[in-house]
């Protein structure tokens, strides 16, 4: 498994948030990404997600570019930015109507995934009751409960208490020996050291492999 990305650029208008990108993510490795607000981790993860498409450039997943038509990849599951569900569902029945989008999983893996996060107690109660660390949950949950071979997290550890990270990063590092393929945000270096094994730092539009994280 890999993602390949070519020579990629974003520009909202006047304004290059990714320049002239190239780099490659293979499949049984965690990469986190770190940075200032602002400096394109979430507009990378959306293109990566192809939720967003280059200016110039290609995105590949396993050789095959994610923008041509048809080509959206279903084994891709991202939580970019704040989680949204509706407001006057539980937990439990946003992650059962968004599995029945491909039908792969049913109730044992959807409590598994909640399980996961440490939010079994709370998965009756409607999301508009929801603390911001129980979003954070609940985001999560949706992205690794169909068990995708690509998973990618925008900033998922905020607002969720320390032993529920640590018990996302362990599950996190089972599915990295199992060969699947992380990309993780995070601006707490202390996570990021445990979690990645490859990082990269973004500042101003230019991504740069970082050694050893500070």
């Amino acid at each position: 498994m890999k993602i390949e990305i070519k020579n990629v650029t974003k520009k909202f208008k006047e304004n290059t948030v990714i320049k002239n990108t190239t780099l490659t993510f293979e499949g049984g490795h965690i990469y986190g990404l770190f940075g200032r607000n602002g400096s394109g981790k979430s507009v990378f993860q959306k293109l990566v997600c192809g939720l967003y498409t280059p200016t110039t450039g290609q995105i590949l997943l396993d050789g095959k570019d994610i923008n041509e038509k048809n080509a959206y990849p279903t084994n891709i599951r991202g939580q970019i930015e704040n989680p949204s569900f509706f407001p006057d569902m539980s937990g439990f029945q946003n992650l059962e109507l968004l599995a029945e989008i491909q039908n792969k999983i049913g109730k044992e893996e959807i409590l598994k995934a909640l399980d996961t996060v440490n939010l079994t107690t709370e998965k009756d109660k409607n999301f508009s009751k929801y603390s911001l660390g129980m979003k954070q949950k609940l985001g999560v949950a949706q992205v690794i409960m169909e068990d995708p071979d690509i998973i990618v997290l925008d900033e998922p550890f905020n607002g969720i208490e320390r032993k529920t990270v640590d018990k996302i990063i362990d599950y996190l590092i089972t599915k990295k020996e199992e060969g699947k393929l992380i990309i993780v945000s995070t601006h707490i270096m202390d996570d990021l050291k445990r979690l990645a094994d490859i990082n990269y730092e973004f500042d101003d539009g230019e991504i740069t492999e970082v050694k050893n994280v500070e």
